[in-house]
């Protein structure tokens, strides 16, 4: 499972500031040195003077990223990967985790981001209900690739079939990771269709 560290800024009279220990973790975390993560981080300070990202930017994000009437259903739920702590905002420790992650990290890293896409409602595993949820929301974007997709409804339960692997009705983590690793085929469609959004986004 990924080693989730979630850094806290330190502030100087309210604005906040990027201390010694955090730089050095960060950089070992990102792959970039620290001048780059400096860099980073005073240009995320720019976009974003009290170092954290609103739901309401984040949507600005998405919708250069995504075409619009797609952006809006997913937004809440690729938030959820960066938000790792729940609070409502990314701040910059949780924006750099992802883009590593993204970037770098292995198959399973990424993976295990991506399930935070899936379980929505945060309680460590994927139900049947949150898999229909995030189908429907998903399902403009599957269209628009191939026009010819089966219904929502079907692909929901199938890959639900393909996940939950003991039938208890629940998806734990590790069956999202070995169903998407394993080439389930509607599986690793939908984890693939995650990742796009991260794509050409340097």
């Amino acid at each position: 499972s990924l080693e989730r560290r979630i850094l806290n800024m330190g502030s100087k009279n309210g604005k906040p500031v990027l201390k010694e220990e955090d730089l050095a973790a960060l950089s070992k975390s990102s792959g970039l040195d620290e001048a780059q993560v400096k860099e980073s981080f005073a240009a995320f300070l720019a976009e974003h003077p009290n170092g954290k990202l609103k739901p309401k930017d984040f949507r600005e994000m998405m919708a250069i990223a995504v075409p619009k009437k797609h952006a809006s259903k997913m937004e809440k739920h690729v938030f959820r990967m960066y938000d790792s702590d729940n609070d409502g905002f990314i701040d910059f420790s949780e924006f750099m985790q992802v883009f590593h992650i993204m970037r770098d990290g292995t198959a399973e890293e990424v993976l295990t981001k991506i399930f935070c896409v899936f379980d929505v409602n945060r309680d460590g595993t994927i139900s049947m209900k949150e898999m229909n949820k995030l189908v429907k929301d998903m399902y403009g974007l599957l269209k628009t690739e191939d026009p010819n997709i089966a219904d929502e409804k079907l692909i929901a339960k199938a890959a639900f079939a393909e996940m939950d692997k003991d039938g208890n009705g629940k998806i734990t983590e590790d069956e999202f990771v070995e169903a998407c690793m394993g080439q389930e085929e509607i599986s690793k469609m939908l984890a693939l269709k995650i990742v796009d959004f991260f794509l050409d986004d340097d």
